[in-house]
């Protein structure tokens, strides 16, 4: 058994059963024990692999996006340029490289990035320390004096979230606990959740046994957002694995590319979850912003200029090379691979207009 997973039959024995939250808390962000702590978990050789790590057009298409917002602006400066979840650091560097062009935009950006692994810190650092990065362990110490350009891919679906099941008498919160053999398993809480009224009302007929979810933390952190750019203006983009709508139980565990069981080894695999989008659009309006979505990535990608940037990257190249590209490519946009299952929502100041790849009739409606 590693350090890690006793460590978690000892919390359970002392303080009792966890919530889903508390214990995806634990296994992802023990600041020594932690998956993000011990591991660089992206690319081919690690657990799982992102959009920035697949194509460079990613990170330079979602870059060139943000200072077209801040052109629309009327270019501000000072301008906030801010990752939550840099990873390896590889979507800001192509971002920063594909609008050094920009005429002003990185004389105006100061760079932050929210990041609380040590460890890809380091690399993040290696990637876009020239830039006069600063690193934050949680948005609440970036600054907010200027306008707010922000992104935030994959993220979201790392959050702490909590998972409840209808019972005749309301929502129970499912709990990880210890069997007698000591192993993890699943139960159920005795009493009614205190989040039954939210949860009554977010899933109204919800039949018994039904498992639904429900994210605070994610919500909180579009509430953030949205005060930022109602009190600054900007723009941000919000990419992950999700749905308009949730309906049902997502937690998934994976390792090395593959589902396993989240509560299999502690700490050895990612652990995360769909994101609900229509909740973060609620929390980022309520917070002042607009919301725009969400929509495919795939989608965005089109309308931002992934072929035309595609053109450009295989014009004399070798075949194979060329094919390489292109089917790097396809893979973020193809609606068969991550081209539907990932979205894209957008908040922005309350007086803006669509952001770039966005049309007025995408504009959130509950």
């Amino acid at each position: 058994m590693s350090e890690l997973g006793a460590l978690v039959r000892r919390v359970i024995r002392e303080r009792g059963p966890l919530d889903v939250g508390a214990y995806m808390q634990l296994v992802m962000g023990h600041p020594t024990l932690g998956y993000y702590a011990t591991r660089d978990p992206f690319g081919r050789e690690g657990d799982f692999i992102t959009a920035p790590e697949i194509s460079q057009v990613f990170g330079e298409l979602m870059g060139l996006a943000l200072a077209q917002h801040w052109l629309d602006l009327g270019r501000p400066d000072p301008v906030l340029l801010v990752e939550i979840g840099p990873g390896r650091g590889t979507l800001m560097a192509d971002a920063w490289r594909a609008t050094r062009s920009v005429p002003g935009f990185h004389a105006a950006c100061r760079l932050h990035l929210v990041e609380t692994s040590r460890k890809l810190r380091d690399l993040q650092a290696a990637r876009v320390g020239s830039a006069g990065a600063q690193w934050h362990d949680d948005l609440s110490t970036v600054p907010d004096d200027a306008p707010l350009l922000l992104v935030a891919n994959e993220f979201l679906d790392a959050l702490p979230m909590r998972q409840f099941e209808r019972a005749l008498d309301g929502w129970r919160e499912r709990l990880v606990t210890l069997t007698t053999g000591g192993e993890l398993a699943w139960a159920t809480a005795a009493l009614r959740s205190p989040f039954h009224p939210i949860l009554s009302a977010r899933h109204p007929g919800a039949p018994i046994g039904a498992v639904v979810e429900l994210a605070p933390l994610r919500e909180a952190v579009a509430d953030a957002i949205g005060r930022r750019l109602a009190a600054r203006d900007g723009a941000a983009l919000l990419i992950d694995y999700g749905a308009r709508r949730l309906n049902g139980p997502t937690l998934q565990g994976v390792r090395r590319h593959a589902t396993a069981d989240p509560l299999l080894e502690p700490g050895e695999a990612d652990v995360s979850a769909l994101v609900d989008f229509g909740a973060l659009a609620v929390a980022g309006e309520a917070a002042g912003a607009a919301a725009w979505g969400p929509i495919a990535q795939g989608e965005l990608l089109l309308r931002l200029g992934a072929r035309q940037r595609q053109a450009a990257l295989v014009r004399g190249r070798e075949p194979a090379e060329a094919e390489a590209i292109a089917a790097a490519i396809e893979r973020l946009l193809d609606p068969g691979q991550m081209g539907v299952l990932f979205q894209v929502l957008a908040l922005t100041g309350p007086g803006s207009g669509p952001p770039p790849g966005f049309v007025a009739e995408e504009r959130w409606q509950a």
